[in-house]
């Protein structure tokens, strides 16, 4: 990492598995040593709302207590929040945007206005191919970590597996790990 904490900032939907993808992300960090917070930002109204998740990484203890403003990521779970949210916003020149979405890099810089490096990757496929329902979280893990790398992969995998197949089952983990690793190779970083 170039500087002292990566921000990490999701918008997602309620029940779309934003707030599991950032705590997933934020574990398998802290199984490498790292110090991290991961925590959700939504109303009332959870299901199907606007939600938004975010994650801190470093190598030193943070001391922030807020949320995410000047993220060096955004993660945008479902696609028709490019349109009703400003999700770029705080998001530095250098920062990147990985989206969800059947659209171009170009499209979505039309969209957001954002001028920086946009990542696009159709999770919502890989989903429903892989899961065969549209969670798209296993995925748009997988596409973060190929354009980031902010934890060793098999870290991570591990994690996931763990924590799938504790809820999950072992079938529907081995789904999750392929959905995960499609996107991880199919992405363009």
């Amino acid at each position: 990492m170039t500087k002292d904490i990566f921000e990490i900032r999701f918008h997602g939907r309620g029940g779309q598995g934003a707030k599991t993808a950032a705590a997933l992300l934020a574990e398998a960090a802290l199984e490498q040593g790292k110090q991290v917070q991961s925590f959700p930002e939504y109303g009332a109204e959870r299901q199907g709302a606007p939600v938004k998740a975010f994650v801190r990484i470093s190598d030193k203890p943070i001391w922030l207590h807020t949320s995410v403003k000047q993220p060096d990521l955004v993660v945008v779970v479902d696609p028709t929040l490019v349109k009703s949210v400003a999700v770029a916003d705080g998001l530095s020149h250098e920062g990147t945007l990985i989206v969800n979405t059947t659209e171009t890099a170009d499209d979505i810089r039309k969209k957001t206005g954002f001028p920086g490096k946009i990542v696009v990757i159709d999770a919502t496929k890989i989903a429903i191919e892989e899961l065969g329902r549209p969670v798209t979280n296993t995925a748009m893990l997988g596409a973060i970590e190929k354009v980031t790398n902010i934890v060793d992969v098999e870290v991570l995998k591990s994690y996931a597996t763990k924590h799938f197949t504790h809820k999950l089952g072992d079938e529907l983990t081995r789904r999750n790990l392929n959905a995960f690793m499609r996107a991880y190779n199919e992405v363009q970083a």
